[in-house]
């Protein structure tokens, strides 16, 4: 849905979500800029909601504040609410690949472990380099339909539904759909000890 003004509702949102974030750590465009690899004017664009973010740089941009997909996503009106209503969910689109995905923990809440339910276009591929600074934390990838190829820090698993795949996410990791459906899954995150 895009407003009056051009701006869809979850850029804007993505991007207040964004500035927030890093000025709460009194950072400025340009210390954000050179902590990510992300220009300044991509930040700045994508701040005002005029630009939406692909997967890979909002990757890059969480990396830098200190934060997962999951915990940037996780902005919601209700402080603490333990039930996530589908409609209420946050479903954002990677502009470049196409794929989707859908907070579905119920965000602000105190869980060290978030659930996210992807749907994965046929011929997208999505590269995540290592995360070094998350040590500790590790992702669950439950494949239910489709075909899934992921590489793990140099091995390459190919999963098939009902499969799932333990991994840290402090290795580099690539996500492929080799198949020609779309891949649904779930990422079941768990961001270790506080």
């Amino acid at each position: 849905m895009i407003m009056e003004n051009g701006i869809d509702p979850l850029e804007s949102a993505i991007g207040d979500r964004l500035r927030l974030l890093r000025t709460a750590r009194n950072q400025t465009l340009e210390d954000l800029a050179a902590a990510s690899g992300v220009s300044r004017a991509m930040i700045s664009r994508i701040e005002r909601g005029e630009a939406s973010p692909t997967a890979q740089l909002l990757s890059r941009l969480c990396a830098t504040l200190d934060l997962t997909l999951s915990a940037f996503f996780a902005f919601s009106g209700t402080e603490g609410d333990p039930l996530s209503r589908r409609e209420a969910q946050t479903v954002w689109r990677d502009p470049e690949t196409g794929y989707q995905r859908r907070a579905v923990s119920a965000p602000d809440t105190a869980a060290r472990v978030d659930v996210v339910e992807v749907e994965f276009p046929a011929g997208a591929r999505i590269a995540y380099p290592p995360e070094t600074g998350r040590a500790g934390m590790t992702q669950h990838v439950w494949l239910f339909s489709g075909t899934l190829r992921m590489t793990v820090g140099g091995t390459l698993h190919d999963l098939r539904p009902g499969d799932c795949l333990y991994m840290s996410i402090t290795e580099g990791h690539v996500f492929e759909n080799p198949g020609d459906t779309p891949a649904r899954y779930a990422v079941v995150l768990d961001r270790g000890r506080s």
